[in-house]
């Protein structure tokens, strides 16, 4: 009978793998949690304790470093002698290894994580047993990555892994450690300003693409091993997608993740915001960004940050887009959009987790900063003007702010019913994008006394106001911080404008 060993910190779809094992009629060796969650879902499982004959101590840091184990990972199935040894100390062959370790990136990507915490999310077993396996993976198919199982599956009731699939996994393996040792490395390693001293990147292609942003350039999608990530991504339906399908998706899906509570729908053209906006329900979501400039999101990507229901598909069907991206779709909805085949639909977790850092290469190097996250610290929030917003007017400043920052600077957003009614964007001038935020809501016939105006960095010059002021915008909210806010904020009062000082920029290339 075929052994599996099966010990995850990363437990997604391990029950159903494991079930799978057990049908094709193997064994399944596990510890500790895993072992809980395999028997929990049914699945007959031996603990390692079982298999060594001693227990685990030091509060679970030895479980699996024991020759029980190891030598059952390393024994060459060629070699008479290895399999002799294996007989005269009744050890196991293990022949599949499935392991991933313990979450030491997100742990100490935690704001408030101690050093005792961090110390203890570095796993010494885990890593171990996948050397092991992956070096002798003529014998042991080594499984470190979740979105292998299926396919391992598909193999095994076919008859086998083959060696190059298994050539395949062991270069992951160690890719995978050396990503894992690098992050540790980069952790432990002093930098007074919080950024690491060295970098290192391990990534694996997950599709090549037709081409780049343009045809003569050649393309494909890499990954990390970053949860709810592209990595996750699974497309419904449609043609391939594109280098820019992707950056637009991605872009479109952060847009919308920026609200939690609420319904929200992003539509992106070229990598940034043509319509947003919230609602009670998510039908009513689409209604109201698409109506923010429905010329530009012809050939646009709509991201949702909540299922798309039947009603939503509907109101989508009769408009050309590239993609359609939300965590998930209801079968109803699916069925309405399987009319239009080109149509690409993506299914996509929302993230919000740790923020991490961002990277924008140059030529040769690399800038490195922590990752945006834009934060709603009203709070923190100042009014200097005379006027005070109005409840509702605080509403949509709210949601503005939110907006604004997924839009490209110079970034001028115009709001009103908590929805997106003109965007000024990549403007070389902070007074350009307030008119052309102005220009496009006009040219969508969108009323724009009453409404609201976000600024995703200072007004340098009253002239932005101005310009506000002209098209009856009635509330500002902006970072702060010219050398001129009293001019900025003294022309806010007398055009009886009030005007909320955030004291953060959301400046964005």
């Amino acid at each position: 009978m075929p052994r599996a060993l099966i010990s995850v910190s990363d437990k997604r779809g391990i029950v159903a793998f494991a079930q799978s094992l057990v049908e094709l009629g193997w064994e399944i060796i596990s510890t500790g949690g895993t072992f809980n969650a395999l028997r929990a879902g049914g699945v007959p499982v031996l603990s390692v304790e079982s298999v060594t004959g001693f227990p685990e101590v030091l509060d679970g840091r030895v479980k699996t470093l024991h020759p029980m184990i190891h030598a059952g990972l390393l024994a060459r199935r060629d070699m008479p002698e290895h399999m002799a040894t294996l007989g005269t100390w009744k050890i196991p062959p293990i022949d599949l290894l499935a392991v991933n370790l313990y979450p030491f990136r997100e742990t100490v990507a935690k704001p408030d994580v101690s050093f005792e915490d961090a110390i203890e999310n570095i796993d010494v077993g885990g890593p171990a047993m996948l050397r092991s396996a992956a070096k002798n993976h003529d014998s042991v198919v080594v499984v470190v990555d979740p979105m292998d199982y299926p396919r391992v599956i598909d193999m095994l009731r076919q008859g086998g892994v083959d060696a190059e699939c298994r050539r395949a996994f062991a270069a992951k393996v160690f890719s995978h450690t050396a990503d894992y040792d690098g992050a540790i490395a980069r952790y432990l390693t002093p930098h007074e300003d919080g950024l690491p001293s060295r970098l290192g990147f391990s990534f694996e292609r997950l599709m090549e693409l037709r081409y780049g942003e343009n045809p003569n350039q050649r393309a494909s999608l890499y990954v990390d091993e970053e949860p709810r990530g592209l990595r996750d991504l699974k497309q419904r339906q449609g043609k391939e997608l594109s280098f820019n399908n992707i950056l637009d998706l991605d872009a479109a899906m952060w847009t919308a993740s920026l609200w939690q509570s609420v319904p929200a729908c992003a539509i992106i053209k070229h990598n940034t915001p043509c319509g947003v906006a919230v609602a009670g329900a998510v039908s009513e979501a689409w209604r109201k960004a698409l109506s923010s400039d429905p010329l530009s999101a012809f050939g646009g990507v709509v991201a949702y940050n909540t299922v798309v229901d039947k009603a939503t598909a509907e109101g989508m069907k009769e408009l050309f887009l590239e993609v359609i991206v939300a965590p998930s779709f209801t079968d109803e909805a699916l069925a309405v959009l399987a009319a239009k085949k080109n149509l690409r639909v993506v299914e996509l977790p929302v993230y919000r987790g740790p923020g991490g850092l961002d990277f924008k290469r140059v030529r040769g190097g690399m800038l490195v900063q922590d990752r945006f996250q834009p934060r709603l610290n009203d709070h923190e929030w100042s009014i200097p003007t005379q006027r005070k917003p109005t409840e509702q007017e605080m509403v949509d400043l709210r949601f503005a702010w939110c907006a604004v920052a997924a839009v490209k600077s110079n970034a001028v957003l115009l709001a009103k019913g908590e929805q997106t009614i003109g965007i000024g964007a990549g403007q070389m001038s902070r007074v350009d994008s307030s008119f052309m935020a102005v220009h496009k809501a006009r040219q969508q016939q969108h009323e724009t006394r009453g409404a609201v105006l976000a600024s995703d960095a200072f007004f340098p010059f009253p002239d932005g106001v101005e310009e506000a002021a002209a098209a009856g915008i009635t509330a500002i909210i902006q970072p702060g911080g010219s050398v001129r806010d009293a001019d900025v904020i003294a022309a806010a009062d007398k055009h009886g404008i009030a005007m909320v000082l955030t004291g953060m920029r959301q400046f964005r290339h």
